[in-house]
């Protein structure tokens, strides 16, 4: 049960950072104490990204490790997405086309993957991952479409895929 400490912590942390991205503006934060990007490295790299983009868009990306890369494509109006990663070599994409669009990804551990892709209005799409190679991804074309996957441990995979 080692994973279950970290149940409440993340819950929490993950319902106010969805509560701040829809109440708050965000602005951009300092990327030079990313090693990923900084041509000197460094053995452990914090870096945040929090922009607050035209037509009602947010993004808000965290990463705390080594070797972690974050990807995020808004197209539209009224998009939301945020993006956390603590480890390393993990890898999280989220791509947004439509309008009203929400995503979040959450990964903790070594070397997860995670991907979420949504067109169409109203969808709300989010994976939280806790160890290891997890892999989870979610495809959305449609309205008022919902999705939620949480991972434990090593080696676990999903796919989901809705439309309407």
């Amino acid at each position: 049960m080692p994973m279950a400490r970290y149940a409440l912590p993340r819950a929490t942390s993950l319902s106010t950072l969805v509560a701040c991205l829809a109440c708050a503006p965000l602005m951009a934060a300092d990327l030079m104490d990313n090693g990923d990007l900084s041509p000197l490295g460094t053995s452990t790299t914090t870096s945040q990204l929090a922009v607050q983009l035209t037509d009602a868009k947010a993004a808000y990306i965290q990463q705390l490790g080594q070797g972690n890369l974050a990807e995020l494509t808004q197209n539209g109006q009224a998009l939301s997405a945020q993006m956390l990663q603590q480890g390393g070599d993990q890898e999280a994409f989220i791509l947004q086309h439509g309008d009203n669009l929400m995503a979040v990804i959450e990964q903790v551990g070594q070397g997860n993957y995670a991907e979420i892709r949504q067109t169409g209005s109203d969808n709300q799409a989010s994976i939280s991952q806790y160890g290891a190679y997890n892999d989870a991804r979610i495809e959305q074309t449609g309205q008022g479409l919902r999705s939620a996957v949480t991972q434990y441990g090593v080696g676990q995979q999903i796919n989901i895929v809705q439309g309407r």
